[in-house]
């Protein structure tokens, strides 16, 4: 999914109500991409700390149109499923794949590339 209209959709599908029930959240999770327009806006808040957020934002749970009580969590997590592979990544998951740059670290060590990131290349 590539839209937050689309993924609103995708709540009425599977929690029932209407698009605008859904839409603020679709829209906070994907308005990252003001800033960098393509897959890696989801770095910022598509990982188990954005959804958490998400739930600071908007409340533990939303209300639908058709009155059911939608935990936002979930509506998160399916979202950010729905873009990742179907996981929920950490920011640890993002960020230990950032190429450290010397400039990114004045002052400090730049740690080496984990065995790990090595085969992720």
């Amino acid at each position: 999914m590539t839209h937050p209209l689309f993924h609103a959709q995708s709540s009425v599908h599977r929690f029932g109500g209407k698009v605008e029930d859904y839409q603020p959240i679709h829209d906070w999770l994907d308005g990252t991409k003001e800033m960098f327009a393509d897959f890696r806006h989801r770095a910022l808040r598509h990982h188990s700390h954005g959804v958490f957020e998400a739930e600071r934002l908007f409340g533990v749970s939303i209300r639908n149109s058709s009155g059911a009580l939608i935990p936002t969590r979930y509506i998160a997590e399916r979202h950010i499923k729905e873009d990742c592979g179907g996981i929920v990544p950490s920011v640890s998951d993002w960020l230990s794949r950032i190429r450290p740059e010397p400039w990114m670290s004045r002052g400090y060590t730049i740690p080496p590339v984990s065995s790990d990131l090595a085969h992720d290349s």
